[in-house]
């Protein structure tokens, strides 16, 4: 849940306690320069730390909230950062992204929040944007073969669930198989606090060489 500021910024309590340890994981993996997409930037809150932590890098949030890129384009001028741009009108579901080449994707707490078609549109999308070797970096809670579930996962999910059945846990070898199939491997997976998980994608191959290229 969000929390007004004076102004169209929004704050959600669990950004501040997070974005820390996001950041130290994410940004020692991100390019030495280029364009940094984020996926459902939320209130923009981890846009605007990482841009503070990476000046070297341009930062381009999006989401197909009116509310949220209101709120990112208020957090974004309170910040006064150069090298943020603008939020997008972006849905990951979307055959077409409003956006052509990046340099590295960034999706933080969406999976478990969309229907499934937004995993499938999120790495159909990030496939066909990175460079050999770029990253799509994720964060949430996942299920995980062989490893239990914390409690308050399950909570979690099913509270989920009641929100809209569409909505839910991902298990982990799910999302890893839909990323394979857009060139993108699962590389590197990192326990983070209060049961979450970063996952490291890398764009290994193009699944489709006859397709037209991404601008």
């Amino acid at each position: 849940m969000s929390a007004e500021v004076p102004d169209a910024r929004r704050s959600a309590p669990a950004t501040l306690n997070n974005r820390g340890p996001i950041g130290d994981i994410l940004l020692p993996l991100l390019p030495s320069s280029g364009l940094v997409l984020e996926i459902a930037s939320g209130t923009g809150e981890h846009a605007v730390h990482f841009a503070r932590r990476a000046p070297h890098l341009v930062f381009q949030p999006s989401d197909p909230s009116p509310y949220a890129r209101a709120s990112i384009a208020a957090w974004i001028a309170a910040e006064g950062l150069a090298n943020v741009r603008e939020p997008l009108a972006l849905d990951a579901s979307a055959e077409t992204w409003p956006v052509g080449k990046v340099d590295a994707v960034v999706c933080i707490n969406m999976i478990h929040i969309s229907p499934w078609e937004a995993t499938e549109g999120l790495m159909r999308g990030a496939g066909a944007r990175l460079p050999p070797d770029g990253i799509l970096f994720t964060y949430g809670a996942y299920l995980r073969d062989g490893v239990p579930t914390a409690p308050s996962n399950i909570a979690f999910d099913l509270d989920l669930k009641r929100q809209d059945p569409r909505f839910g846990l991902r298990p982990l070898a799910e999302v890893a198989a839909c990323a394979s199939r857009h060139g993108l491997v699962l590389a590197r997976v990192v326990e983070m606090p209060a049961n979450n998980l970063s996952l490291v994608f890398r764009k290994v191959m193009d699944v489709s060489p006859g397709a037209a290229p991404v601008p």
